[in-house]
C-alpha cells in the first residue's frame, strides 16, 4: 500500500553530460565526427566484401555481420546521445527508454556472440584445415550468424522485460546518457529489486564470460597450432589471419569489463560517465579501425576496389610493373 501512494514515472531525465556544462560543445562535435565515421568505415568494410569474390568466405560473412551489428547498435544509442548534447530538455519516455534499452543490449549480445563465432572460425581454419569446408558450409555458417542475432535478441528482450516491469517511482533522473540497468534500478521501487538485479547481473556476466572462455580456448587450440609449424614465415601467416580478430576480443573486452565488471565503490557522476563512453563510443569507432589496419587481405582489398577507382591512371603504372617484373 506504501507504493500506491507514490506517483508513477512516465518520463525520465537523462542527465549524462549535463556535468560537464561546459565542455559538452567539445563533446558534441568529438561524438560527431566519430559516429559520421563509425557507419562509414562499417559499411565501407561491407560493400568492399560484398565486391571481392575472394573475400566470400565464412570469416568475412562474419564480419559483415559484426559490421552490420556495429551501425545497428550505435545508432540506438548515439543520435539520441548528441541530440542531448545540444538541447536542454534531456527527458525521454519510458517506451523510448525501454526501447533503446531493448536495442543496445540486443546489438551489444550480438557483437559479443559474433567475435565468439569468429573465434571458432579462426580454430576451424588453423587447426583443422582440411575439414574447413565442411565444418563451416556457407548452411552452417548462416545458422551461426542467425544464433548470434537470436542470442543477442534473447538477452535484449530478457533484460528489458525484467527491468521495466519494475515500478518507477520518486525520483526520474537517470544518472547518464543512456537507458541503462545500473541507475535504471536506482529509480525503482518494489520489494524484488535487489533479486531482480542480481537475475539479470548474472545473465550478463554469465553471456560475456562464456563468450570470453570459449574464445580463449579456441586461442589456446590456435596457439598450440602455430606453434607446432616448423617455419617462422609458417607462424607468421597463421597468426596473421587472426590478428585482426584477437586485437578486436582485447578491445571489446576491456571495455565491456569497464561496464559489467567494474567493483562497486564511490564513484562520481562525472567519472560513470565517462568510463560509459569507452564502450559506447570507442569500441565501435575503433572497430572498423582495427579490421582495416590488421587484415592485410580486407585492406588490399580495399585498395583494389576503390583506389583503383579514384587513380585510374596511377592503378595503371603500377600494376604494369608488376606484371613486367613478375
Amino acid at each position: 500500500m506504501q507504493g500506491a501512494n507514490l506517483s508513477a514515472v512516465t518520463e525520465f531525465i537523462l542527465i549524462g553530460f549535463s556535468t560537464f556544462p561546459h565542455l559538452q560543445l567539445m563533446f558534441f562535435l568529438l561524438f560527431l565526427l566519430m559516429y559520421l565515421f563509425m557507419p562509414l568505415g562499417n559499411l565501407l568494410i561491407m560493400a568492399t566484401i560484398w565486391r571481392q569474390p575472394s573475400l566470400h568466405m565464412p570469416m568475412y560473412l562474419f564480419l559483415c555481420a559484426l559490421s552490420l551489428s556495429e551501425i545497428l547498435y550505435t545508432f540506438a544509442i548515439i543520435p539520441r546521445m548528441l541530440a542531448d548534447l545540444l538541447s536542454t530538455h534531456h527527458s525521454i519516455a519510458l517506451t523510448a527508454c525501454a526501447s533503446q534499452m531493448f536495442f543496445s543490449f540486443t546489438f551489444g549480445f550480438t557483437h559479443s556472440f559474433l567475435l565468439t563465432v569468429m573465434g571458432y572460425d579462426s580454430y576451424v581454419a588453423i587447426c583443422h584445415p582440411l575439414r574447413y569446408n565442411v565444418l563451416m558450409s556457407p548452411r552452417g555458417c548462416a545458422c551461426l550468424v542467425v544464433w548470434s542475432w537470436a542470442g543477442g535478441s534473447i538477452i535484449g528482450l530478457v533484460v528489458t522485460s525484467a527491468i521495466f516491469q519494475l515500478t518507477f517511482c520518486g525520483s526520474n533522473e537517470i544518472h547518464h546518457f543512456v537507458c541503462h540497468v545500473k541507475p535504471l534500478l536506482k529509480l525503482a521501487c518494489g520489494e524484488n529489486i535487489f533479486t531482480l538485479a542480481m537475475g539479470v547481473g548474472l545473465v550478463c556476466i554469465t553471456a560475456l564470460l562464456c563468450c570470453c572462455l570459449l574464445i580463449l580456448l579456441s586461442y589456446a587450440f590456435i596457439v598450440a597450432a602455430i606453434l607446432r609449424i616448423p617455419s617462422a614465415e609458417g607462424r607468421h601467416k597463421a597468426f596473421s589471419t587472426c590478428a585482426s580478430h584477437l586485437t578486436m576480443v582485447v578491445v571489446h573486452y576491456c571495455f565491456a569489463s569497464v561496464i559489467y565488471l567494474k567493483p562497486k565503490g564511490p564513484r562520481s557522476l562525472e567519472v560513470d560517465t565517462l568510463m560509459g563512453t569507452t564502450y559506447t563510443v570507442l569500441t565501435p569507432f575503433l572497430s572498423p579501425i582495427i579490421f582495416c589496419l590488421r587484415n592485410k587481405e580486407l585492406k588490399n582489398a580495399m585498395k583494389k576496389s576503390f583506389l583503383s577507382k579514384l587513380y585510374p591512371e596511377k592503378n595503371v603504372i603500377i600494376w604494369g610493373e608488376f606484371l613486367g617484373n613478375s
